[in-house]
């Protein structure tokens, strides 16, 4: 490593070693040489004079390659592609003469790209179930355990820790769809030359059409797709760029959801994310124990939100069948929004699987307004005792105010009980009232409904996917 030049951070400190490869050169320049491979097979399947030993000898050589013969060449030619199908024929004199016969720079460039779009989609939908999984397990533990819910974070009425978990679960598995679906859909761009009217096949074939419109399903098979796209011009289509980092940025959503409210919580000190033994909060403050990852979280997310504009704007500026203004940009919108989302579910795993609950804080922040809460119930308590309903409501909004007051200007305990259980209007003693304070009688279906979600929703999903269970996230930094 120099420490001389720029270093991303998304290699440096973030993304994981099997999601770098994906978008590493070496990944990149061996299946181009894949497909050169395929490209060949094919041609020679239908009817072209390629030799099996020109076959094999291109195999021998897929994954040794001669990066410096094809970086020296580059310096003269300036093409990358020609570059390497000239230090390919190098290493391969047989078979020199039919590498890239009939194709154009895209067939290895863009084939290779949904490749690797395809391989580190397949990581993020790893990762995400993990992420689901681990939700699974504390929604679960706490579905019981009550907590003060929140509306534009004002107290509003109790929930659980382990219902609260599911809205973020929800979100998650909503991304986990639009991947499954944006994953399903890719295609390869096959072999269609220089404007997608594959004209160079026309020549090699001799105007056969039924053999030429064998050449894309082939090299698909060979490849591992189930189809190539019907048309294209000498590019496939920059909105499927648009299409894959859509499900990114809706991930990076959810995640910065996620982040925000563990922010929040940690701050309210019910809920903690992981903190190391000898990790330091804060370079000044001994005592802080900050959220550092759930702000990286956040911080990466709005990258990867940010980042999904890229294809968009590429996708929509695009002139007729190609212009190379798409290039630079895809280098980098592309595999670093990937190497980004990498990051953050490796987080965000981090922080599932050692989130710390504080219940005592949690009873105590609920206790101190359920009081309010439970106005109501106490009223119709005191209505069957013979009060009122009509004056009981006014009574309790009077009480409630001055119980308010007590709390937000004397800085007292909420004394709203005590207030009601002395007004004679009520007839009912303080011990009675208390009754009313157990937290679970406002929970309402919260618990419930984490168990039918769990069970009707998410076990299943999880059952088809126990073979990718178990994921561990290492955070570097």
């Amino acid at each position: 490593m120099t420490n001389d030049r720029y270093q991303s951070p998304l290699s440096e400190r973030y993304a994981s070693k099997e999601m770098q490869y994906i978008f590493s050169p070496d990944k990149k320049f061996r299946t181009w040489r894949r497909l050169w491979i395929a490209l060949a097979e094919t041609e020679k399947e239908l009817g072209l004079p390629i030799t099996d030993e020109q076959i094999e000898e291109l195999k021998a050589h897929a994954d040794d390659i001669n990066y410096e013969v094809a970086k020296e060449r580059e310096k003269q030619v300036r093409h990358d592609v020609m570059s390497h199908v000239y230090a390919y024929g190098q290493q391969c004199p047989k078979a020199k003469g039919i590498i890239h016969l009939g194709a154009t720079s895209c067939y290895v460039g863009d084939n290779t790209d949904m490749i690797l779009m395809s391989e580190a989609l397949e990581i993020v939908r790893k990762k995400l179930i993990n992420v689901i999984a681990e939700l699974a397990k504390f929604a679960d533990e706490h579905k019981n355990l009550p907590t003060l819910a929140f509306t534009h974070f004002q107290p509003a009425q109790p929930t659980t820790v382990g219902k609260r978990a599911t809205l973020w679960m929800q979100e998650f598995m909503m991304d986990l769809e639009d991947l499954e679906y944006v994953k399903g859909s890719l295609k390869l761009l096959g072999s269609k030359g220089t404007t997608g009217t594959q004209a160079s096949f026309l020549e090699l074939f001799d105007g056969d059409q039924e053999t030429i419109d064998k050449i894309d399903p082939m090299i698909a098979e060979k490849m591992g797709f189930k189809a190539c796209y019907p048309v294209s011009g000498q590019t496939y289509s920059r909105k499927v760029d648009t299409r894959v980092l859509n499900v990114l940025a809706g991930i990076a959503a959810s995640a910065h959801k996620f982040s925000n409210d563990i922010r929040l919580l940690q701050h309210l000190k019910e809920v903690e994310e992981p903190f190391e033994k000898s990790q330091i909060g804060s370079s000044a403050m001994a005592y802080k124990r900050n959220p550092m990852r759930s702000e990286r979280i956040a911080s990466l997310s709005r990258y990867v939100m940010i980042d999904a504009l890229n294809p968009a704007i590429t996708s929509a500026t695009q002139w007729f069948e190609r212009t190379l203004d798409d290039s630079a940009n895809k280098r980098l919108s592309v595999p670093e929004g990937f190497l980004a989302i990498d990051g953050i579910l490796d987080l965000c795993l981090n922080v599932v699987d050692g989130l710390v609950v504080y219940p005592k804080v949690i009873e105590k922040r609920l206790m101190s307004e359920l009081p309010f809460m439970a106005t109501e119930n106490i009223m119709m308590d005191a209505v069957k005792a013979g009060g009122d309903r009509q004056e009981l409501h006014e009574r309790i909004r009077e009480l409630s105010m001055e119980a308010g007051r007590n709390v937000k200007e004397k800085g007292l305990d909420n004394n709203l009980l005590e207030l009601i259980a002395n007004d004679p209007a009520f007839n009912l003693t303080e011990e009675e009232l208390q009754k009313t304070m157990d937290p679970s009688k406002y929970t309402g279906r919260a618990a419930v409904q984490v168990d039918a979600y769990l069970k009707n929703v998410v076990y299943p999903m999880l059952e088809e996917q126990k073979d990718i269970l178990g994921v561990k996230a290492e955070i570097n930094v």
